[in-house]
């Protein structure tokens, strides 16, 4: 082979090489277990590129695969009660609404209260770093579930979500009610979003994790969700590691395998974020809201093995 096309053709491998390792470093898989609609929200970090997709309609039962491209960093979550209004055709949701206008997400994150699911792949050591956060609040139950796990990484590579209807416990003074809801709540806000203060938002004095601790607010997220961040410092419990290269299923309703699909939103009279199924066995101990909430699943294997999440 001549020299110029030795050189071509290792200039050829390198691109192709290039190319299968760049170009998709991981695939998210959606899948929407609520009994009514879901519009997930897209959201790359600074400096990261926007996905392919960036907002979407997921119906009840739905699922939709979206390629990841290497060292990706952003959050996604889901949103509800959303719809078009039919003078302006602008597109918003109640809860999570990303202010685009539109169903696809543009320059800005979800607007709290929302569940987060948070993403650095390719990170240090070469490890995806990913976590649940309820730090902005919370507006449906998500798991996020690696699709293999490698012992020997020195990781920490398995489940990590929220399960719990923080909606059905959540303190009257950080409620988000509609008009129109009968009293029920549709999302639970963070106390930094319900009150502002620095003591709740780790800012100011409290912007370290030294002066910035654990407020009796969060405990609330923290006992029912002990996996998911519930304040600005939650890492030791809350930061889960996989290496390079691992998929991840990201599941909204995850408690719910067998719940029949209901209309396009939430219903007022009743969001069902535990199906008949989940035995109630009350709390670990004693009996306030700030205390462990336990729910046995008892349908299948999907629901068996995301039990555990809640201890």
């Amino acid at each position: 082979m001549a020299k110029s096309q030795s050189l071509t053709f290792f200039f050829l491998l390198l691109v192709i090489s290039f190319l299968a390792s760049g170009a998709k470093a991981a695939s998210f898989t959606l899948t929407n277990n609520c009994g009514y609609t879901v519009w997930p929200g897209i959201l790359s970090g600074a400096g990261t590129a926007p996905l392919s997709t960036t907002g979407f309609v997921l119906n009840s039962g739905q699922s939709r695969s979206v390629d990841i491209p290497s060292s990706w960093s952003g959050r996604l979550w889901g949103r509800t009660y959303c719809s078009t209004n039919q003078s302006t055709s602008t597109f918003s949701c109640v809860t999570g609404d990303c202010g685009s206008g539109k169903i696809d997400c543009s320059g800005s994150g979800a607007t709290p209260p929302a569940t987060l699911a948070e993403f650095t792949l390719n990170g240090s050591g070469g490890m995806d770093f990913f976590d649940v956060s309820l730090v902005d609040g919370y507006n449906l139950p998500m798991l996020v579930s690696p699709t293999s796990s490698t012992a020997s990484s020195g990781g920490n590579c398995t489940a990590t979500g929220c399960l719990a209807d923080l909606n059905g416990i959540c303190p009257s003074n950080l409620k988000v009610i509609l008009s129109d809801s009968g009293g029920q709540s549709v999302a639970c806000k963070s106390a930094c979003d319900a009150f502002g203060k620095p003591e709740f938002c780790c800012s100011g004095a409290y912007g370290n994790p030294n002066t910035c601790k654990p407020s009796s607010y969060s405990q609330i997220f923290k006992n029912a969700c002990p996996r998911a961040y519930s304040y600005a410092y939650d890492d030791a419990t809350s930061t889960f590691t996989c290496p390079t290269g691992v998929n991840y299923i990201i599941t909204f309703c995850p408690s719910n395998p067998g719940q029949k699909a209901g209309e396009n939103n939430p219903q007022a009279a009743g969001i069902p974020l535990i199906n008949d199924s989940m035995v109630f066995l009350g709390p670990a101990s004693g009996g306030t809201l700030a205390k462990t909430w336990r729910f046995a699943a008892v349908t299948s294997a999907a629901s068996l093995a995301a039990f555990w999440l809640q201890f």
